[in-house]
């Protein structure tokens, strides 16, 4: 088994309680990929491996630039034998399937946006556990009836999934919950999501996304794999994506600084949630050295707190 460490926290907010629920999620859209090829043309362009994607599993995946920095990120899964689905951010669905389109080539693969063919919800606490197996762990793919259900990371204990169905389909049981509790969820499983304000300033490490199951590295090329394998390998990994807690509002894209050096940033934050009981939740992806030090992100205090998951320290 390979070693893990965790990061060292310097404070830890109050973790607040998410309730269960069922969350809208209009920030979400869907790129289909149709055809025999479909997983194997994806499985050629993103960090994951879908060659060998079943129907009972999803994948956290990244779309990179050559340079291996983050273009967009995903969560897909199979809905039939020639069918991939992609779940992204509507705000980087466009530039994300004109980019992915350019490589269809030979391919015997359709992409198109399927987000008016399907709604989106999350779901938190018993919402999502009376539709998963048992214990499911994170990506793990189950269907309830016209609907896919994907098993997400916790968030403070809370199992959370993504719910997939057809426009049109009941939305499942469960009280309201609100979107930006859900958006306070995803802070609070460590699982960063890319946007727009972010694009390409990460390399997958940076996110964590080694540890999360966004990056397999025994499947063959894809761009950027060299950047991504030689991070890896080679000891180069110098930023890492910390929980952090402020008392203001923290928005994505925002350079982080040690307090005791104004001039040199040592980090972004990633993307930024409303705390319930107060203040805002974020990820931040910053330098490794400074996680100790006192940070600030747009003249906002940052507090460290500990990620709910330990990084591999080895492949």
């Amino acid at each position: 088994m390979p070693e893990t460490r965790s990061p060292s926290p310097a404070t830890t907010a109050h973790a607040g309680t998410l309730p269960d629920g069922v969350a809208p999620l209009p920030h979400l859209g869907v790129i289909r990929v149709a055809g025999v090829d479909a997983a194997a043309f994806l499985h050629g362009q993103l960090t994951q491996d879908f060659a060998l994607l079943d129907d009972r599993h999803a994948r956290l995946a990244a779309l990179l630039t050559p340079k291996g920095r983050m273009l967009a990120s995903f969560i897909g899964f199979k809905r039939g034998a020639d069918e991939v689905l992609l779940v992204c951010p509507r705000d980087l669905l466009a530039r994300t399937l004109k980019r992915l389109s350019m490589f269809v080539l030979r391919a015997k693969a359709r992409l198109t946006d399927a987000s008016e063919e399907f709604q989106l919800q999350g779901l938190t606490g018993s919402a999502a556990s009376t539709l998963l197996p048992p214990d499911a762990a994170p990506w793990t793919l189950a269907q309830s009836g016209a609907a896919s259900v994907v098993a997400l990371y916790p968030a403070d204990g809370q199992p959370r999934a993504l719910w997939l169905a057809p426009a049109g389909t009941p939305a499942p049981q469960g009280a309201p919950l609100s979107t930006d509790l859900w958006l306070w969820s995803e802070v609070r499983s460590g699982v960063a999501t890319v946007t727009a304000p972010v694009a390409e300033a990460f390399v997958p490490q940076m996110l964590n996304y080694e540890s999360v199951g966004g990056v397999n590295f025994k499947k063959g090329c894809y761009p950027g794999q060299e950047v991504v394998a030689r991070s890896q390998f080679r000891g180069a990994i110098k930023r890492r994506t910390y929980g952090v807690h402020a008392p203001q509002a923290l928005e994505p894209g925002t350079e982080v600084f040690a307090t005791h050096d104004a001039e040199q940033p040592v980090g972004l934050v990633v993307q930024a949630a409303p705390h319930p009981a107060g203040g805002f939740d974020a990820l931040v992806a910053i330098q490794i050295a400074a996680a100790g030090e006192a940070l600030q992100a747009g003249g906002v205090p940052l507090a460290v707190q500990p990620l709910p998951y330990a990084l591999l320290e080895d492949i």
